[in-house]
């Protein structure tokens, strides 16, 4: 009896180091609809058609918003560069007959939401803006790869947009350029690094 107790403790134990099971990642994640939008952090290059004045390099401050010549604290946040173009349009009309805007964004943070987060045993952990087909093999290529403590092969990406977590075999893609192991990362993706037990 002591012999079979100890034979499923043994077994519980190893059970619990495998930690939990995931379904594999889907290989295509990437929307052909998906539009950036701003969010706090990025830079924005505003130019107001022959009104050289008038137009400036303005950062998109903490709660969102922008300020540039005669437009005062107008929401970025969650707008596409277009539709924030329109906006400026609109604000400027008071003052300006007629007025064309162009913005672009010129360094790229994004909304927390769409941000693309490494936790654990990557040897940079660290929050990425997300690009569109963006790749696990990418975010692996910005964080530096995994330390020698991680257990690649349990890693996961929890994918707030679906509430959904998946395992992906991260030491089969970078330690041993397995391609196959490649997935495509969608906005606001967690990748989780476990350390290895042993």
């Amino acid at each position: 009896m002591r012999h079979i107790l100890s034979i499923l403790a043994a077994g519980l134990l190893l059970a619990a180091c495998a930690g939990p099971s995931y379904p594999p990642a889907p290989a295509s994640a990437a929307s052909p609809d998906y539009r950036y939008v701003i969010g706090p952090g990025d830079s924005l290059n505003i130019v107001v058609w022959r009104n050289p004045e008038l137009s400036a390099t303005v950062p998109v401050r903490p709660d969102g918003r922008v300020s540039t010549g005669l437009v005062e604290d107008l929401d970025a946040f969650g707008k596409d560069p277009t539709t924030l173009a329109r906006d400026i349009e609109k604000a400027l009309s008071k003052f300006i007959r007629d007025p064309v805007v162009t913005v672009v964004v010129t360094s790229f943070t994004g909304p927390y939401s769409e941000q693309i987060r490494v936790i654990g045993e990557a040897a940079k952990p660290q929050v990425l803006a997300y690009r569109q087909k963006m790749t696990l093999l990418d975010v692996m290529i910005a964080v530096g790869g995994i330390t020698d403590f991680a257990d690649g092969n349990r890693a996961s990406i929890l994918r707030t947009s679906e509430r959904q977590q998946y395992g992906v075999r991260l030491r089969d893609l970078v330690k041993r350029g397995d391609v196959s192991a490649n997935v495509e990362m969608k906005p606001g993706d967690v990748l989780i690094i476990p350390q290895s037990w042993y």
